[in-house]
């Protein structure tokens, strides 16, 4: 049974996702490929595959680091599938880069629970979110994410919160001086990454309202378990997991403000949703529930493309 198969981490989970991954991303951008064939697209999107594929990776690493899932690998089969159930997300090169390196945040983020080189990973945070920014303006949100941790892990210290604005300074200097350097209006780029937008019909295609839905109904049922067991959680790992929910919201915003609503923004929300499915997958005691729960998101990918 897939749920059994995924229920303890092993080498072979790592080949199977990165398989899975490849043919999601092979046909989500197949007509694209097919259409304009050559040795620079081939190299283009052969790293943006290798990129999405490190995203999985660096994702499942720190999950493991800080043990916001039990030892398993319904996280990074969960996170790859989200991909399949919206492939929009592998359209947007933008998003793409701009998720990684948000994950690339989280990941310093999290480690703040030991209370070490605090100002090192405050630093880094801000400075990935800023870069992420320059790719996709509403990433932006998770600078929030960075003052919410202080809160959070209790740091207190009044030098810990300007780090943040220096790590955000230090992005707006590089970027400054690269415009400068290139002879790009300053303004003109600034005034373009404002854009937002309200209006959501152009999420009205069947594919996009189908894979949405089976995302947020999902994470939405395991949100209520995952929430209720906040208090079960080692006390010096619960910290981590209320970041995780914070983050849930943030993407939220995301989706709400994007400019382009064509289902790519829902890329932010993969992360913290695969670490609250997997958290409720983990306290399911019925295995046939499980292992229904589990193909519903397998077969939804297929659904959608015999619509």
């Amino acid at each position: 049974m897939i749920s059994n198969f995924f229920s303890k981490s092993k080498p072979i989970h790592y080949i199977v996702v990165s398989l899975v991954l490849f043919a999601v991303f092979v046909f989500a951008k197949f007509d694209s490929l097919s259409e304009n064939l050559d040795f620079v697209s081939f190299t283009k999107q052969t790293a943006f595959f290798l990129l999405s594929l490190l995203s999985v990776f660096l994702f499942d690493f720190f999950v493991t680091r800080n043990s916001l899932t039990k030892k398993n690998s319904y996280n990074i089969i969960l996170f790859v599938l989200f991909f399949a159930i919206l492939p929009q997300t592998i359209l947007n090169s933008q998003a793409l880069v701009a998720n990684f390196f948000i994950l690339l945040a989280l990941r310093r983020l999290m480690s703040l629970r030991t209370q070490k080189d605090i100002k090192k990973k405050l630093f880094d945070a801000s400075f990935w979110i800023s870069i992420a920014t320059l790719f996709y303006f509403w990433s932006s949100v998770f600078l929030v994410l960075v003052f919410a941790a202080l809160l959070i892990y209790r740091i207190t210290d009044i030098k810990n919160y300007i780090i943040p604005l220096i790590g955000i300074a230090t992005v707006a200097i590089i970027t400054m001086a690269y415009l400068i350097i290139m002879g790009i209006d300053e303004l003109n780029f600034v005034s373009g990454l404002f854009d937002f937008s309200l209006d959501f019909s152009q999420l009205n295609s069947k594919q996009i309202i189908i894979g949405s839905t089976i995302l947020l109904s999902f994470g939405l049922w395991s949100l209520f378990y995952y929430v209720k067991n906040l208090k079960s959680k080692m006390k010096s790992y619960r910290s981590s997991f209320i970041l995780v929910l914070i983050a849930t919201l943030l993407g939220l915003v995301i989706i709400g403000f994007a400019p382009s609503k064509n289902g790519s923004e829902f890329i932010f929300l993969f992360a913290p949703l695969s670490i609250i499915i997997t958290n409720y997958l983990e306290v399911i005691s019925e295995k046939w529930f499980k292992e229904v729960f589990i193909w519903v998101l397998l077969l939804t990918p297929v659904a959608i493309l015999l619509l």
